[in-house]
């Protein structure tokens, strides 16, 4: 029986463990590792910043994950070998014949000067429920929503706190005293496509919210509040609201995976140039979108090569790179992205939305990845 060992329970983690469960019960054994007690979908970090939901109302936890043929460690990766295979713990030792790497992107805060003092950010769980307290006294001024680097998970959630906090301060009815301005290294808001990025523009105008695009923002003056420009200008801001740099886990740097940054890996069945190592998720190069929809698709690929290679066969589908996000418009309303970025000579995404029955949409896919792994 061969013994798989999954480094990540984020989106790729769980559905590659649950696949193997369900497609290879008595051909392999799972391990599944992660330093965490719990998930937590990206999106309900604004159920945090905006809903009221305390973090513990949100965490679906590991302890609940029970898949055949699987064991969850909660453990701290400290070290990986590609060449042997051999993965190291706070806490034990694994020799895997299939290794898979899906331990996602980390937030690198000190990679902007500043930052952890001076700002506030929504894309981690303490961060989003610091953030809310920083909203609770914030009456007027002018708030920045800064991207700090690229790539980032989730392309869309900068709009969609903007488009939110709009929605916050009308509802608190100070909205007439607060600027927000949206800013960031890309051309345009999603730049594989014109119309999807316009439609965002559009909602951002008529919200009175302004996007500043080509903008390298690289260091904080708390002092001043300005955020510094690389081509020595400077932005004021009164709350300076931060998507942080992203970059590979220090693990996975300092095991030889990783080049410029990120692992690459064949666009068609997520392998890494060394043998039955595969990476899965916001840790590899692939020229998309980082998203829990597109980590999923890529785990199912990964469970069917797997297979297929076990049995003596070939992958059938290959990966394409195709998957959907959801974008918070405010007033109730969600949007879709429908994107696919491999499986044509160029990467296409078109929006549809938004609507309230889209937010439905929404929750019934949160709803029914709870089941398929949590059971509940």
């Amino acid at each position: 029986m061969k013994h798989v060992v999954i480094l990540g329970a984020g989106f790729a983690g769980l559905e590659l463990a649950t696949r193997l469960s369900e497609s290879l019960p008595d051909e392999v054994r799972t391990t599944l590792i992660d330093k965490k007690d719990g998930f937590t979908f990206g999106f309900s970090k604004l159920d945090i910043l905006f809903g009221g939901k305390e973090p513990e109302d949100v965490r679906l936890h590991y302890a609940e994950f029970a898949k055949a043929g699987v064991e969850f460690r909660r453990e701290q990766v400290t070290s990986i070998d590609p060449v042997t295979r051999h993965v190291t713990t706070d806490a034990a030792t694994y020799d895997a014949d299939i290794l898979v790497v899906a331990l996602g992107a980390d937030y690198d805060f000190a990679a902007t000067p500043g930052f952890a003092d001076g700002g506030v950010e929504y894309y981690s769980v303490p961060g989003a429920r610091r953030m809310r307290d920083a909203l609770s006294e914030f009456d007027s001024g002018k708030i920045v929503v800064g991207i700090l680097g690229h790539p980032f998970k989730c392309p869309p959630a900068p709009f969609e706190g903007a488009l939110l906090l709009h929605d916050h301060f009308v509802e608190r009815g100070r909205r007439d005293a607060v600027e927000i301005t949206v800013a960031g290294p890309m051309a345009a808001p999603v730049p594989i496509t014109h119309d999807v990025s316009q439609r965002i523009l559009d909602a951002l105008t008529e919200r009175g919210i302004e996007y500043v695009p080509n903008q390298h923002l690289v260091a904080l003056d708390p002092d001043a509040n300005e955020v510094q420009l690389a081509d020595g200008g400077s932005t004021p801001y009164d709350l300076f609201v931060g998507v942080p740099v992203h970059r590979a886990p220090e693990v996975v740097e300092r095991s030889g995976l990783s080049v410029d940054g990120w692992v690459p890996v064949e666009k068609t069945n997520l392998a890494t140039r060394f043998p039955d190592v595969y990476a899965v998720g916001d840790i590899t190069a692939l020229p998309m979108a980082k998203a829990g929809v597109f980590a999923e698709a890529a785990a199912g690929v990964v469970a069917e090569d797997i297979a297929a290679r076990l049995r003596g066969d070939e992958l059938e589908q290959p990966y394409e790179g195709a998957g959907t996000c959801y974008l918070e418009f405010g007033g109730g309303k969600v949007g879709m992205v429908e994107a696919n970025f491999l499986g044509g000579p160029k990467p296409t995404a078109r929006l549809v939305g938004p609507s309230r029955e889209l937010a439905a949409d929404k929750a019934a896919f949160a709803s029914s990845r709870r089941a398929r792994w949590f059971g509940s």
